[in-house]
């Protein structure tokens, strides 16, 4: 299913050595059961998936789409928030039945023999039932999981008026799955060449002609003016709307009661996302700030190019908050954002 030699080629062509904890992970990626396989593999003891988690930026996710990119079966890779948003709609849509979650689960599944959740996590209840169940189906189909995530398998889903009843799940994990922690000192996001075109700007002051510039760079045309776009079923203010690139204010975006069903729905939309007029003191509003994480967490999944005018320098600002669970995430995606690297793999030049 996945060839150890083959993924580290890849990332030697990349110009990546792996360290000993991606060393780790491929190892036991190489070791998941085939379809129909138990027991004894030619490298070890088989499994039915893997679960890498760990801070921010220790290559889990660059390991895990490696691997899946040269794995040699039906497979398929999805970001945590977008399944979420998919099986909520076909629970809808799905005819009543004695099962509806099985029958989604089960149709969603057909043919999959490898499936990859990138960001996985469970802080809701309702969210915890369904991922309970889907993972219980998915391992009685022989589908073979790898999962990335921040947390460790036993705090998922802290919240402790709940954490009991996911425990099984927990469980299952901990039996079924190679468990690999990236515990390594270096975030390899920080620490790059600044990309050509800034995605940070600071203070507001400045911020106007730079966008204006910028937004006619990026969509090929200047601004169009005001308007209001839908998205996600629902009217969204804006600064302006292109082919390529929506500018829209911070709190028409992360103040107003969205949802990251918003913000899937820009990334499908809009290459990219210029989001202006964020005066910091509003990301300690926990709602505003959960917004802003999903908002960025989306982006950076689509690779979608992200400018921000903020009141002040928006990373050691969101360092001043770092109580705050997942920001340290967002802290190290934003930093590889903001890279040449980054830009070279979005491929998003001016026109």
């Amino acid at each position: 299913m996945i060839d150890a030699q083959r993924v580290t080629q890849a990332l030697a062509e990349r110009h990546i050595h792996p360290d000993l904890r991606q060393r780790d992970a491929i190892d036991a990626l190489t070791r998941l059961a085939r379809p129909g396989e138990s027991g004894e593999s030619g490298a070890g003891v088989a499994h039915d998936g893997v679960y890498c988690y760990g801070h921010p930026g220790r290559g889990k996710s660059l390991v895990v789409d490696t691997a899946f990119a040269i794995a040699v079966c039906e497979k398929r890779r999805v970001h945590f928030h977008e399944f979420l948003r998919d099986t909520h709609r076909q629970l809808v849509r799905e005819p009543k039945c004695d099962d509806r979650l099985a029958a989604v689960a089960n149709r969603w599944l057909d043919g999959v023999e490898l499936l990859c959740f990138d960001e996985f996590h469970v802080h809701d209840i309702a969210d915890a039932f369904l991922i309970g169940r889907f993972l219980d189906i998915a391992l009685a189909r022989g589908v073979r999981l790898v999962l990335t995530s921040n947390y460790a398998p036993a705090q998922l889903l802290p919240d402790p008026e709940f954490h009991e009843r996911f425990e099984p799940t927990i469980a299952v994990i901990l039996q079924r799955f190679a468990i690999v922690h990236f515990d390594g000192a270096t975030d390899y996001r920080m620490g790059g060449e600044a990309a050509s075109i800034p995605r940070w700007i600071s203070p507001l002051e400045e911020a106007a002609d730079v966008l204006t510039a910028r937004y006619a760079e990026l969509e090929g045309r200047p601004a169009g003016g005001p308007a209001e776009v839908t998205v996600a079923g629902r009217a969204l203010a804006v600064r302006s709307a292109g082919e390529r690139v929506l500018w829209a204010d911070f709190n028409a975006l992360c103040v107003a009661h969205r949802s990251h069903l918003d913000y899937l729905g820009v990334a499908e939309q809009w290459q990219t996302l210029i989001v202006d007029a964020l005066h910091v003191e509003q990301l300690r509003r926990p709602d505003a700030l959960q917004r802003f994480l999903w908002l960025v967490d989306i982006c950076y999944d689509r690779q979608r190019t992200l400018l921000i005018a903020s009141d002040v320098p928006l990373i050691p600002a969101l360092a001043a908050l770092s109580d705050w669970r997942d920001l340290s995430r967002t802290i190290s995606r934003l930093a590889e954002m903001g890279s040449r690297a980054y830009e070279r793999r979005t491929l998003i030049r001016p026109r």
